[in-house]
């Protein structure tokens, strides 16, 4: 993947940049980026991207080509040429503390929180927002699939309609750490260890003037592994020429239509050729929902391929993601900060999230500010950057997806249904709402309670 990602930010991120170069505003700040409110069709989160977001950091760098490039824009006409030599020379400075990849999240909550000369701060905020969003928001939708499947594997297909070939990348990675067991994209697979899953399309039966030879080629170049797609004409008929092959046939793949009804005639048609054994997947247009459903009226289907829904998160393609400033530093004075614009405001300080369990499921998460103490509890954010490079390296997302589902099985039942689900409780400290207070009397000379718009 390419690392020059200097320029890949908002204009306004380098704008801030030079002013606050030439004035000398040299405060080390802290950011947290976090999601606002979840939409009704989200209980939880699953944080990911973070791997993403801390190579990012560690290759962050101006080349002399971009800053050419910034020079010559009307928006830095007057600015000083040492801001441009101070370019040059960048490299992200700073400390990251994050949850760890596959922790399940909530409102408000921070996933990531950087702290560094506020000018390295604001220039990471673009990239930072869009590589946490995305794959969090492919991996939340991912967990929602597989759990949907219940324990039948799911296989990521969906790089040909993700928003982007890099998008499709990262969406395959995401949905891996979100529980699925392999992904179609083999870049993604070389470049995040996934393993790969795929078939074979209808044009690989229509080149072949007959079908049964079509499959038969299929299956001597790969014995092993073949799936036969038998609905390029009739999947009743085609399934008939699967079982009659006189050889092993490891699957075949349903693609559109009525999948419970067509999955029940398949697995009647291999039963009866003794092709026990042949597994059934089903793709085309599936989501969570569908999937529910289908496994709710025992649908005999073996696993599912999930492509346009998945990697795109059709019924929820955004969340409202932010990266706000809670804190300045400067020769030692701290100061927290926060903004009361209407439905906008936002807790202040560095945070830290408690979560509290009872017998051995999660319970109730806490919103505290960093200095606070809770040993019952686990602390969520923990350091993964200091001066720009990484406390230790990524974990295979392997190990990641089975955090994930672990941390699943550990939320309770009612907060894990599909529909409808009720919003997991989130409470915030006294000190935490104490600061809030002190800030909006100091402010506004007023007293309003809590920020507007947490929850679900």
């Amino acid at each position: 993947m390419n690392t020059d990602k200097a320029l890949l930010v908002d204009l306004y991120e380098l704008t801030m940049a030079a002013a606050y170069f030439e004035h000398g505003i040299d405060c080390r700040a802290t950011f947290e980026l976090f999601v606002r409110h979840l939409p009704p069709q989200r209980s939880y989160l699953v944080a990911a991207g973070l791997d993403s977001a801390l190579s990012y950091l560690e290759n962050l760098h101006f080349t002399e080509d971009d800053v050419k490039f910034l020079r010559g824009q009307p928006a830095f006409h007057t600015v000083s040429t040492d801001f441009f030599d101070y370019l040059l020379g960048f490299r992200f400075q700073g400390d990251v503390r994050a949850v760890a990849e596959g922790t399940l999240v909530f409102a408000e909550e921070p996933l990531l929180q950087v702290t560094a000369p506020v000018l390295e701060a604001q220039i990471a905020e673009t990239y930072l927002l869009s590589v946490i969003h995305h794959e969090t928001l492919v991996a939340s939708k991912a967990a929602r699939v597989v759990q949907a499947a219940a324990n039948r594997p799911v296989l990521e297909f969906g790089t040909r309609r993700a928003h982007g070939p890099e998008a499709g990348v990262r969406a395959a990675r995401a949905a891996c750490v979100g529980g699925c067991s392999a992904t179609s994209n083999v870049l993604a697979g070389a470049l995040y260890d996934l393993p790969l899953a795929g078939t074979a399309a209808h044009s690989w039966t229509q080149v072949f003037s007959d079908e049964r030879r079509s499959f038969e080629a299929l299956l001597e170049t790969f014995p092993d592994t073949a799936i036969l797609l038998v609905d390029t004409y009739d999947p009743l008929e085609g399934a008939k020429i699967a079982a009659t092959l006189g050889i092993d046939v490891p699957g075949v793949r349903l693609d559109s239509g009525d999948m419970l009804e067509k999955s029940r005639h398949v697995r009647e048609i291999l039963d009866r050729h003794g092709r026990r054994a042949t597994k059934i997947v089903a793709s085309g247009d599936l989501n969570e929902y569908r999937i529910e459903e289908l496994v709710a009226h025992g649908a005999p289907i073996d696993s599912f391929g999930v492509g346009t829904d998945l990697v795109t998160s059709r019924d929820v393609p955004a969340l409202s993601v932010v990266y706000k400033l809670v804190e300045t530093d400067h020769l030692g004075v701290v100061e927290p900060k926060t903004k009361f614009s209407e439905e906008k405001v936002y807790w202040p300080g560095r945070k830290q999230v408690f979560r509290f369990s009872r017998d051995g499921n999660y319970h109730h998460d806490l919103l505290a500010c960093a200095k606070e103490e809770y040993p019952e509890a686990s602390p969520l954010l923990e350091p993964v950057m200091e001066a720009g490079r990484r406390l230790a390296p990524a974990p295979p997302v392997k190990e990641i997806r089975a955090r994930t589902l672990a941390n699943l099985q550990r939320l309770p039942d009612a907060y894990r249904v599909l529909r409808d689900a009720p919003a997991y409780p989130v409470e915030k400290s006294a000190g935490l709402d104490r600061l809030l207070e002190e800030i909006r009397l100091q402010r506004l000379g007023t007293a309003k309670g809590s920020p507007q718009g947490g929850g679900r």
